[in-house]
């Protein structure tokens, strides 16, 4: 693991996907996964099945240098007792990213600008979970707050591993031609719309991926990257950033990294996605958050 990013020249890594919650909640998550719940749809083993302080000292092992708590309700009344909790976590573990989310619903606007004054810096919005359009109406305002403050958001809006009500690139084509200055994340590179997630890249100056899970040995069995679009990969290199989903994952950290590296996109494309890219985005210098 080490040698991965010391070989790169990097003063370790900054996972922008992974997940620390309230324990009854993540103790649920680890619960529909091993049911195979129909919004994973495939046997799904969890690796870090560990307590929480034994899953930080975990990442800081692995060289992590600064990761996310991505936390997302399911139901209305969850969001702001959410972000209480991950508030209260970013302030006891400092190489945590202050994040918080959101679901549609009264109230929303008003505990999201209070998150962004404590100092919330990455949002999550899980449309597949969350079962709602992001197109809602009571979360116009909230679009907009973030997209004028600049702080990104890691959308789960593909249709991968199973689809959703929300999904797919349709609705987030809509939300972004009305938020064009938006930072929005599409987590796990769009699965398995990667070809339309793309497009939007492209076409929207702010907009990223995260690799979660994407790549592996996992996800190509039921959801492949369509090897044609690398040379798209490695020209919006500067906008592709490292996830994982740990502790949520079927296989090794390590192999995610080893997953990137074997597209052969070159180091300098290693470098920006496993530190840079995130680096700038979240203005972190040196190896501290």
């Amino acid at each position: 693991m080490v040698r991965f990013w010391e070989r790169l020249g990097l003063p370790g890594l900054i996972d922008v996907h992974t997940h620390f919650m309230p324990e009854r909640v993540l103790n649920k998550v680890w619960d529909y996964f091993d049911s195979a719940g129909p919004l994973t749809g495939v046997k799904w083993p969890i690796t870090y099945r560990h307590e929480e302080q034994q899953r930080l000292d975990l990442l800081r092992e692995f060289g992590v240098r600064a990761f996310t708590s991505m936390i997302y309700p399911h139901k209305a009344g969850m969001a702001e007792w959410l972000n209480g909790w991950a508030a209260d976590f970013a302030s006891r573990t400092p190489d945590c990213l202050h994040t918080a989310t959101f679901y549609p619903e009264p109230g929303a606007e008003a505990y999201v600008r209070d998150a962004v004054d404590a100092g919330a810096r990455i949002f999550k919005s899980h449309v597949q979970v969350g079962a709602y359009d992001p197109n809602d109406a009571e979360l116009d305002p909230v679009w907009g707050l973030l997209a004028d403050a600049g702080v990104p958001v890691v959308t789960h809006c593909g249709s991968g591993p199973a689809p959703g009500k929300h999904t797919g690139p349709e609705p987030i084509g809509r939300l972004l031609a009305r938020h064009p200055r938006l930072r929005l994340v599409v987590a796990h590179m769009g699965m398995p719309e990667y070809v339309d997630f793309l497009d939007l890249a492209e076409r929207y100056g702010e907009v990223r991926l995260d690799t979660t899970l994407t790549f592996t040995d996992f996800s190509e069995g039921f959801s492949p990257f369509p090897r044609a679009e690398l040379p798209r990969l490695a020209d919006l290199g500067d906008r592709i950033l490292l996830g994982t989903d740990f502790p949520n994952i079927p296989h090794a950290y390590v192999h995610q990294l080893h997953a990137l590296e074997r597209l052969g996109l070159g180091d300098d494309w290693l470098r920006a996605v496993c530190h840079g890219n995130a680096a700038r985005l979240f203005g972190l210098r040196g190896d501290k958050a």
